[in-house]
């Protein structure tokens, strides 16, 4: 049996928080290359009644027939295995491949990060916002437990992520020179950041960038932009703005396959 068609007989299983980027990432991969998932949800804290079955701690896992798992490019570079030659999300041609992992890298450990810093410096004590992001079609226990711990898991998150104003405009900082690294990538007049096709890189920096673009047709994310923070709100009209914003935007706009 080839990959190609375990793609289309075997129904692999994502384990998710609703509103992780690194989630989004992956549900986009598995959405474009048309794979079909069943995606199992979870609120923060209870998620680990879930992950510990398969040797992890954090989320995305994806369980397969191949294996499980536990980190969001490790699974975009099984899911490729399973994909058709014209969808392959990492090019052939060495050197384009290298430059596509590389900026994955990048964006996985310092724009995913700073994104979530500055993110939840502004909404994780907001009971209201992260019942919509962490509590969407989640069980109903967790739901309920979510209301009741919602100030120790609001805190750990804090703690977790060491968030502090300081640390947000850090992040802040280290966002805006990863949208100038794209920018400049953009100028060189490239359709996409990795050849002429969407890639893992491509994917990776709209999925990352989405909570400071707010893409309307993201699946998850909750919040207009009149509902948010004057401070927050005034970061993404100047983020959307740049080139690297325009780009993931049109992304969303174009490339987001929702199932």
């Amino acid at each position: 049996m080839n990959h190609s068609t375990v793609a289309n007989t075997e129904v692999v299983r994502l384990i998710t928080i609703p509103i992780s980027h690194y989630c989004e990432k992956v549900r986009w991969a598995l959405d474009l290359l048309k794979i079909p998932y069943i995606e199992e949800r979870h609120v923060p804290a209870f998620h680990r009644l879930a992950t510990r079955k398969y040797e992890g701690s954090t989320v995305p896992i994806l369980v397969s027939n191949a294996g499980n798992f536990t980190d969001s490019t490790d699974i975009l570079h099984y899911l490729d295995t399973l994909s058709s030659e014209s969808q392959r999300l990492y090019p052939e041609e060495p050197e384009l491949r290298r430059e596509v992992e590389a900026l994955e890298e990048l964006f996985d450990a310092k724009l995913g990060v700073d994104i979530r810093t500055w993110g939840y410096f502004y909404r994780s004590n907001n009971r209201k916002t992260m019942r919509r992001a962490w509590c969407k079609e989640t069980p109903l226990f967790e739901q309920v437990g979510f209301e009741i711990a919602f100030p120790f898991i609001s805190a750990k998150v804090r703690q977790l992520y060491s968030i502090t104003a300081e640390s947000a405009a850090r992040s802040l900082q280290g966002i805006r020179e990863i949208f100038e690294t794209v920018n400049q990538k953009l100028a060189d007049d490239r359709p996409y950041l990795g050849g002429d096709k969407l890639s893992a890189a491509d994917l990776t920096f709209a999925a990352l960038a989405a909570p400071i673009l707010q893409p309307p047709e993201h699946p998850v994310l909750v919040s207009k932009i009149e509902e948010l923070p004057i401070e927050m709100a005034t970061v993404i009209k100047e983020l959307r703005a740049t080139a690297a914003g325009v780009y993931a935007l049109r992304l969303y706009r174009e490339q987001r396959q929702v199932k």
